[in-house]
């Protein structure tokens, strides 16, 4: 089992599409584990409970979750598919950031970060983090964001049990633009 593939698969399915495997997520956002790895198996894609309890505790960006008893399993942010998490709103850092590229640069300055078909904006608690997910689509540019201001304005801040602090809008006047210097190719 390639476990690259199965986390790709599991995001599509407890994210955004668990009707892809015929199944339904409960309001948390919550699959019973029996009921999807029989599903899985009835897709093509057998995994054991140990490949899945691995695959859990193996992914680094932590996006998958087991309640307590182990008995469900749920994606732990992201979702474009209606769920309640039942996050706390908590108070972030005075600074949190976000990676993208040039290419959503102009737009994001102009109407700030928005969900885009998700439920939150998602944010870094710092610069290595961001630079990643920025450089899934090319050279990342961080944008830095004063989410500490945006908290004494009111708007709400969650973090996600794998450390993904959650708003759902950040205006363009929370933003700054951090550029990194290019490195010379001496």
């Amino acid at each position: 089992m390639n476990l690259k593939k199965m986390s790709t698969f599991l995001s599509l399915v407890l994210r955004h599409k668990p009707e892809t495997v015929g199944l339904t997520l409960d309001e948390g956002g919550w699959l019973e584990v029996e009921a999807l790895l029989t599903a899985l198996n009835n897709q093509g894609k057998p995994l054991s409970l140990q490949e899945l309890k691995r695959l859990v505790e193996t992914n680094d960006k932590k996006r998958f979750e087991f309640s307590p008893d182990g008995a469900r399993i749920r994606a732990s942010q992201g979702h474009s598919v209606t769920v309640d998490l039942s996050l706390e709103s908590i108070p972030p850092p005075e600074i949190l950031y976000h990676g993208t590229v040039e290419k959503f640069l102009g737009s994001i300055l102009k109407k700030g970060l928005q969900p885009r078909g998700r439920h939150h904006v998602h944010l870094s608690a710092n610069r290595k983090t961001a630079r990643s997910v920025g450089s899934r689509r090319g050279d990342p540019i961080i944008l830095r964001v004063q989410a500490q201001e945006m908290a004494e304005a009111g708007f709400d801040f969650f973090r996600s049990v794998n450390g993904v602090w959650l708003t759902e809008h950040v205006p363009p006047n929370y933003l700054a633009v951090e550029r990194e210097a290019k490195k010379s190719s001496k």
